[in-house]
């Protein structure tokens, strides 16, 4: 069809007519219901304008955060599925989701573990030792437990799209710093925190020697909290502000690193143990912002942090799907409305979910969460790939905006949840959630060109407007 209509178009240029107008920029849309029936599904956005419409008004002319990019963590058991995948196998879903273009996910956002997580073969670290034994000078340092699946699963995300901004967290520390000399349980010993800094200069180090430059890290995995089966440990705010401020931050300087850190890394129901770190002035200065988890409190919680600390970077770290929210009408919907469209409302730069692939039984794992559901289910027997609720949610916002692009201002309704974007390139994205029992009569429009539709209860639209409808 391409090759008639050029051919057609050559035929009356030689006769001297004039070629056709061009066409007028449109917007398009693509639509995810709440049952899961429509994913990602291409849909009309020029139906008709009713009484009852609700006209969403976007701003391009407010702007408030740019952003980093949405995807994953690429945990162990995530790379070693994708890495069990045969080559071709293992090639294409990683062109999906790290591709662009061609209905590819777009992922430009992932989280590495800094050693073991419950989502490990094994519970370690990258200088272990026999109980009792301690190694300050780190002569035993060695990443080797990440050369089988996590570096090549990284380096293959990289090469697919080198803009992917990486980050890292510990769940623990070597067993040896810390009170209980293991990695359960326990907190960071007075006499570790100028060798745990090196340690994680030596990680840093040791990964950009592979090609694999971290852009953050953080440095405790949810740190108010200790697990009884798996690698963590409390760590109270005022001993995470000295290790920022006196030990690692300056370790950091002096390697001269790019690596910023970020802090938190946990829920969103307490506040105030970020604000305790930022109120600290020697770790304010190595600190770029503060990283949220999704399973307690509200995300409001991350503008009021903000608010306390404007110069503060925002970003949305980790959130699980699993059982405990089963089925599209609640998965879905609240992975949209808290997390695409809440998260990034309240100032997230970047939106990780957790796991990026698990198995059926939602492993590989040793201690932790025994139902997660990853952003993809790899069958280990099979190869089979299945694409999870998580995968769409993500995509709605992940396959439209692109690295640098601005949020603006959307309006909202009691029933109707939106976020807008404006892309480098100026053309604009829009993610429109129904959380009403009913349909929703939609109406939004940039440049003067409108787009309208009727968006089912529990729905989720993204509207995208060329750069020449701006």
């Amino acid at each position: 069809m391409i090759r008639r209509v050029v051919a057609a178009g050559a035929a009356l240029a030689a006769i001297g007519a004039a070629p056709p107008p061009a066409s007028r920029p449109v917007a398009r849309g693509w639509q995810t219901s709440g049952d899961g029936s429509q994913r990602l599904t291409p849909v009309d956005v020029a139906e008709r304008r009713t009484a009852d419409t609700v006209v969403i008004a976007i701003d391009p002319q407010q702007r408030f955060q740019t952003m980093v990019g949405f995807g994953a963590a690429i945990t162990d058991a995530s790379a070693i599925l994708i890495q069990g995948l045969a080559p071709a196998e293992r090639a294409a879903l990683m062109r999906d989701l790290f591709g662009t273009g061609a209905d590819r996910l777009g992922l430009g956002f992932t989280r590495l573990t800094i050693g073991a997580s419950d989502f490990s073969p094994t519970h370690y670290s990258f200088d272990d030792m026999p109980a009792g034994a301690r190694d300050p000078s780190l002569a035993r340092f060695s990443i080797a437990p990440n050369r089988d699946a996590m570096l090549p699963t990284v380096k293959q995300a990289l090469a697919i799209n080198p803009r992917l901004v990486v980050m890292a967290s510990p769940w623990s520390p070597p067993g040896w710093m810390k009170t209980g000399d293991s990695m359960i349980g326990g907190t960071l010993r007075d006499d570790a925190y100028d060798p745990y800094a090196r340690y994680f200069v030596r990680y840093l180090k040791a990964y950009a020697a592979e090609g694999v430059t971290m852009r953050y890290v953080t440095v405790q995995n949810e740190p108010d909290f200790s697990p009884g089966d798996y690698p963590g440990m409390k760590w109270p705010a005022v001993d995470r502000a000295r290790f920022v401020g006196r030990h690692l931050g300056p370790a950091l300087v002096q390697a001269r690193l790019p690596t910023r850190v970020l802090e938190w890394d946990h829920n969103w129901d307490q506040p105030r143990q970020p604000e305790t770190v930022l109120a600290d002035p020697a770790a304010r200065r190595y600190v770029a912002g503060v990283a949220w988890h999704c399973y307690g409190g509200d995300v409001s919680a991350q503008s009021r942090v903000r608010a306390a600390y404007p110069k503060s970077d925002v970003f949305f770290t980790e959130c699980s799907g699993g059982g405990w929210r089963p089925g599209w009408n609640a998965g879905f919907g609240d992975t949209v409305r808290n997390l695409m469209i809440g998260s990034t409302r309240h100032w997230a730069r970047g939106v990780l979910l957790w796991n990026l692939a698990l198995d059926p039984k939602g492993g590989p794992h040793k201690g932790g969460c025994g139902n997660c559901r990853g952003v993809v289910t790899i069958d280990p027997a099979t190869g089979t790939v299945t694409r999870e609720l998580e995968y769409y949610a993500l995509g709605h916002l992940s396959r439209f905006v692109r690295p640098g692009g601005v949020r603006i201002a959307s309006s909202e309704t009691g029933s109707l949840a939106t976020v807008a974007f404006r892309n480098p390139d100026g053309g604009v994205v829009l993610l429109a959630y129904n959380h009403s029992p009913k349909a929703l009569p939609i109406e939004a429009a940039i440049g003067g060109v409108v787009a309208r539709h009727r968006l089912p209860p529990g729905a989720a639209i993204t509207i995208a407007w060329p750069s020449a409808a701006r």
